[in-house]
């Protein structure tokens, strides 16, 4: 008696969830920080450095973001770490929203239009952070750079991922970039965020005889913030 095996149809959706998840969080990813940019009241550590990078340079933010992003990605050859399409995607998608958004959105004035837009722009990034991360396509390139060097040093990714904002928010803030209560603010309140978001936009997996767990480093980067 042979039996038939019948093909799983919901591949093609759960593919297509994930890879919108993807995009989507990217994009949002990159509008949240232009919203933190126009508050004027300090952006994310890795902003404050492409913010004074920009300022030294006369590119965009958005465009300095790109190349930072692009070399930060080489430092992942030594460290051994593969990328995965969320990787390169989001070197180059998070640049180009926060770029478009900085061209919709005038600078705030007064701490009646600056403190909504930080509130708003730390939460969108919460949500982003959800998106992406949980459509498990591989971490960005920043967060692997903290996993690698968690990897090869055996030192915990809290303290790398200490170690490296430290480092990029004190250059950032010597060249020019914005620190501040947002920045601050920022730091507290991402990880709590994000590993809400996580769950909330957590995809299951097509088979639940087995899980790919693609985005666990990444996981691990954001919520030991």
């Amino acid at each position: 008696m042979s039996r038939t095996t019948t093909p799983d149809r919901s591949a093609p959706r759960h593919l297509s969830r994930r890879l919108i998840q993807l995009y989507a969080g990217l994009a949002l990813f990159g509008a949240s920080s232009a919203l933190l940019v126009r508050s004027g009241l300090g952006v994310e550590p890795w902003n404050v450095l492409h913010q004074g990078l920009a300022e030294r340079t006369g590119m965009s933010i958005g465009v300095v973001s790109i190349f930072v992003g692009a070399a930060v990605l080489l430092l992942w050859i030594p460290l051994r770490q593969r990328p995965g399409l969320g990787t390169v995607s989001n070197v180059f998608v998070v640049g180009l929203a926060m770029d478009g958004t900085l061209a919709l959105v005038p600078d705030a004035h007064g701490l009646g239009v600056r403190i909504p837009l930080v509130v708003a722009g730390i939460v969108l990034n919460g949500v982003a952070t959800g998106l992406y991360i949980a459509a498990r396509f591989g971490p960005g390139p920043r967060d692997g750079l903290m996993t690698g060097l968690h990897a090869r040093t055996g030192r915990s990714i809290r303290l790398m991922r200490t170690m490296v904002e430290v480092a990029v928010v004190v250059t950032g803030f010597l060249l020019g970039g914005t620190l501040g209560v947002g920045t601050v603010a920022y730091a507290l309140s991402i990880g709590p965020l994000a590993q809400f978001f996580l769950r909330l936009f957590a995809v299951p997996a097509p088979s639940a005889s087995r899980t790919v767990a693609t985005g666990e480093p990444s996981e691990q980067a954001i919520l030991q913030r």
